[in-house]
């Protein structure tokens, strides 16, 4: 074999490597029935919860990566809320699905402070991350205030 030959083929190798570890970070599923969505949102709404109590004593790479759990935990929100699913204990109310685009639009501003609070995490930019997290904190206030019961 050619160098050329090895050299493409490890690039190759790597490319999917790069792949599939991208898919592993985040191996989603959406839940299959509206209980195992009303657990899977509860979950995830008090694990960010627990990070943003903590995150106002982290900087740097700490703060980067509980961040980096918020916005991975924000872009699946949606998901998390498949119409039929006020069983059980939810405290959703109906105005979600009347209101679809008012609560995905909280959601997307929850990502880009999220988004923010990681770029000023990085950059130990300590008023930069503070303005995200009240930012960010504010998005789970707005949504409870609508859309929670």
């Amino acid at each position: 074999m050619s160098i050329k030959t090895i050299s493409a083929m490890a690039i190759a190798g790597l490319m999917a490597v790069g792949i599939v570890s991208a898919f592993a970070e985040d191996a989603f599923v959406a839940p299959a029935t509206p209980e195992a969505a009303v657990t899977a949102r509860q979950t995830v709404m008090k694990e960010d919860g627990g990070l943003l109590r903590t995150l106002g004593t982290k900087t740097g790479a700490e703060a980067a990566a509980d961040l980096n759990t918020i916005l991975t935990n924000y872009g699946h929100i949606p998901a998390l809320f498949p119409e039929g699913s006020i069983v059980g204990d939810s405290k959703a109310l109906p105005v979600v699905w009347q209101n679809w685009d008012a609560f995905t639009a909280i959601i997307e501003t929850g990502k880009a402070a999220a988004t923010a609070g990681i770029t000023a995490a990085e950059a130990g930019d300590a008023d930069g991350l503070a303005t995200a997290l009240k930012d960010l904190g504010g998005t789970c206030g707005m949504c409870h205030q609508q859309f929670r019961g």
